[in-house]
């Protein structure tokens, strides 16, 4: 995560839905100041030097990896880290309910052993595979091992049509009457089976699309002010008053330019 202007965040973006999260290197100034956001963090350092403070004047925890709730004051220290992965998680998904409940507002320390395989593959997938797909895989698992959840991709074939229309339709207003009437149900009965299927409520699913659809663009070098134009923000400061609630940190504090941004970027201009 990014810590300080002088060495800033060089990384890439992976998410999946109701989980994103960001793999890189560098920032080793300051620690960021004590910040909060809706998201739980998942947060790890390679292969060790990472720091958490929970709390405005918490002591400094060193930890190989650490869980923060949602809404928890905190900050970590990546300095004497060489990689840093840091995972969001929507609390509403199963896996952000299975650690609400675990954590009840806490912060946890993780022993080393409990990820260290994990954080092995995703060391590996990044910087020797640079293979995107491997690295959302091993992201997932590592979020599922943690949280002692399955991953469900939704299978019902109303909602799959909607998530469709939804992936294609990121930059415009949607309405759940509106999406039921699509897929010939009633907005209450679309409601439940959406939440069922997906694990969000439909107005949480659009908001994190849209961030994940911000960052996707931003891999790929685009500006920020047409990102956030892209997924349907009024401006980018729209765009950064959001993902500071949800994530903690603006997109302009992060810089995309690791591995995986690098062959994205190569990809989209040679389909320009």
């Amino acid at each position: 995560m990014p810590t300080a202007p002088s060495n800033r965040y060089r990384g890439d973006f992976v998410a999946w839905a109701g989980v994103c999260g960001f793999l890189g290197e560098g920032g080793s100034g300051a620690p960021i100041a004590a910040h909060s956001h809706y998201a739980i963090q998942l947060a790890l350092g390679l292969p060790r030097g990472l720091r958490v403070q929970f709390g405005v004047r918490g002591e400094w925890q060193p930890c190989a990896a650490a869980l923060v709730p949602s809404k928890a004051t905190h900050t970590i220290d990546i300095s004497g880290c060489d990689i840093s992965i840091v995972l969001f998680i929507e609390p509403e998904t199963p896996a952000g309910k299975a650690l609400t409940s675990r954590l009840q507002g806490r912060l946890e320390l993780l022993d080393a052993d409990l990820v260290e395989a994990a954080a092995a593959r995703l060391d590996r997938a990044w910087r020797v595979e640079q293979d995107h797909e491997a690295v959302r895989e091993a992201c997932m698992q590592l979020v599922q091992q943690v949280s002692q959840t399955a991953h469900r991709e939704p299978s019902d074939p109303r909602v799959l049509a909607v998530v469709e229309y939804l992936r294609h339709s990121v930059d415009q207003p949607v309405s759940l009457p509106e999406l039921a009437k699509r897929v010939h149900l009633s907005p209450e009965r679309f409601r439940h089976l959406f939440v069922e299927e997906t694990g969000m409520p439909l107005r949480t699913y659009v908001l994190w699309r849209r961030l994940l659809h911000v960052f996707t663009l931003l891999m790929q070098g685009d500006t920020l002010s047409a990102a956030a134009h892209a997924a349907g923000f009024a401006d980018s400061a729209h765009l950064s008053r959001t993902a500071r609630t949800m994530f903690g940190l603006p997109p302009s504090a992060f810089q995309m330019s690791g591995p995986l941004s690098a062959r994205m970027q190569e990809q989209h201009r040679h389909f320009a």
